[in-house]
């Protein structure tokens, strides 16, 4: 009981600086034209709801790729929708082509700002505190205390609730292909890698350490059918 309580003050913690940094601006807040990382978010969602996906990263008369062109990989796009739809409910004046561009008001930031939060509660979050429960040496306290100071680590929470980002979403997914190669879930794991780098390029830079273990896992069932099977398939 103990350790739930220390972890649920821990999620809390965590979540309360998330929105504390997010009552204050953003990069690029009423400054025309480019507005920041905030309008580019808000663009993509733009885009992604009144254009078809073939349009998404071609430069065309409704989509000028010099104002803030969609330059993620696909899933970022496919998220951007889904926020679009949900955004598009709620006003559509927040997604509405052209006429959007540059939107602030107090109620999209609130709006844009518990997308962030959403994702972090849904993917970032879950996969912190079994890493630290499952990985992590020591007793519960110190496990505890290892999640509480990743979830409070400010480069993260600064990046994507101060400047306006989702990389809890690559991060999270990156820690959910560690967290099934470290159980034996290969699939799983570079199914989640594989998520992650579909939907934020840096994930790049962890993709050497993902593929020498997986590449040393086949070498070790041996150079032959097996070993073979089991770096094209992705499973024996």
């Amino acid at each position: 009981m103990e350790n739930w309580s220390l972890i649920s003050l821990c999620v809390l913690l965590g979540l309360t600086a998330r929105w504390a940094v997010s009552f204050h601006s953003y990069s690029g807040a009423g400054k025309p034209p480019m507005f920041g990382d905030y309008e580019a978010q808000r663009h993509w969602q733009e885009v992604t709801y009144n254009l078809p996906v073939h349009e998404w990263y071609f430069n065309t008369t409704n989509n000028d790729l010099n104002y803030w062109g969609l330059d993620y990989p696909p899933l970022t796009a496919y998220h951007s929708l889904v926020c679009a739809y949900v955004a598009k409910l709620l006003n559509p004046e927040w997604v509405e082509l052209y006429a959007s561009r540059g939107y602030e008001s107090h109620s999209h930031k609130l709006f844009m700002r518990a997308t962030v939060l959403f994702t972090d509660i849904l993917i970032y979050i879950p996969a912190v505190l079994l890493y630290c429960f499952y990985f992590c040496d020591g007793s519960s306290k110190q496990k505890v205390a290892t999640a509480f100071c990743i979830l409070l680590y400010p480069g993260l929470i600064l990046i994507d609730y101060g400047h306006f980002q989702y990389n809890s979403v690559s991060l999270g997914l990156a820690l959910w292909g560690i967290l099934g190669l470290g159980l034996g879930w290969d699939l799983f794991g570079s199914l989640a890698f594989t998520l992650a780098l579909n939907y934020k390029q840096m994930e790049l830079y962890h993709s050497l350490p993902f593929f020498c273990y997986l590449l040393g896992k086949c070498i070790k069932q041996g150079l032959t059918w097996r070993g073979i099977k089991w770096l094209t398939h992705g499973a024996a």
